[in-house]
């Protein structure tokens, strides 16, 4: 991984946005296992913003980026409320937030004004993935706009067979909700599935492996 491998590869991908019919379609850097140069790379090569998962890695990539070197912070991973002091100062958008506990820790620990939340949808109905059910999400944003939070959008993950009709089921099931709900952003679509997201009406994609190669192990 360089700083030109990875702005060939951001391009590709724009190309294939485009192609999809995405229009203005914002690019998340996935850059959880790898080191802080990601981030730097990733900058460069003109990405809206990284994406991380594991708490002890966000802490140590901010160590060692300084803040004007940075794209914003957005949190996809799975989140406990006990890692959310920690991650405050840092994280700029929180995308997968799933229930009202880890609102309202957001809301006691962050300081800083513009934080986003995002609502993560399991709009696949899978035992074991992270999100609310589609039936939650107008009380999880009530409630996060209660707080004093702001409820940008929705997050999803496709489903983990890669159905391809499946993925577009769920894909579209999420786009209704943003729009059921007058939200913004609209954050689905991976390397695999990125181009049946953007059919779909998503605004952001997260994608990592296609930008950096194979993931090292993580460290968390």
């Amino acid at each position: 991984m360089d700083q030109r491998s990875v702005s060939e590869a951001v391009a590709a991908l724009r190309n294939r946005i485009t192609l999809a019919g995405g229009t203005d379609v914002a690019l998340v850097a996935v850059t959880k296992t790898f080191g802080s140069d990601a981030w730097r790379f990733a900058k460069a090569a003109g990405c809206q913003a990284v994406g991380e998962n594991y708490a002890q890695e966000v802490v140590q990539k901010a160590g060692e980026v300084a803040l004007s070197d940075r794209l914003p912070v957005h949190f996809i991973g799975q989140l406990q409320s006990n890692k959310i002091k920690q991650l405050a100062d840092i994280v700029d958008v929180w995308q997968s937030i799933d229930r009202l506990s880890l609102l309202t820790e957001i809301a006691k620990r962050v300081t800083q004004a513009g934080v986003e939340v995002m609502l993560q949808v399991n709009v696949t109905a899978e035992d074991g993935k992270g999100g609310c059910t589609p039936a939650e999400v107008g009380e999880l944003t009530r409630a996060a706009r209660d707080l004093g939070l702001t409820v940008s959008g929705l997050m999803a993950v496709g489903p983990t067979n890669e159905d391809p009709i499946e993925t577009r089921s769920a894909f579209r099931t999420l786009r209704a909700l943003v729009n059921e709900h007058g939200l913004q952003q609209c954050s689905m679509g991976m390397t695999g599935d990125l181009e049946i997201a953007v059919e779909e009406g998503s605004t952001m994609v997260r994608v990592g492996s296609a930008l950096f190669g194979n993931r090292p192990s993580p460290h968390r």
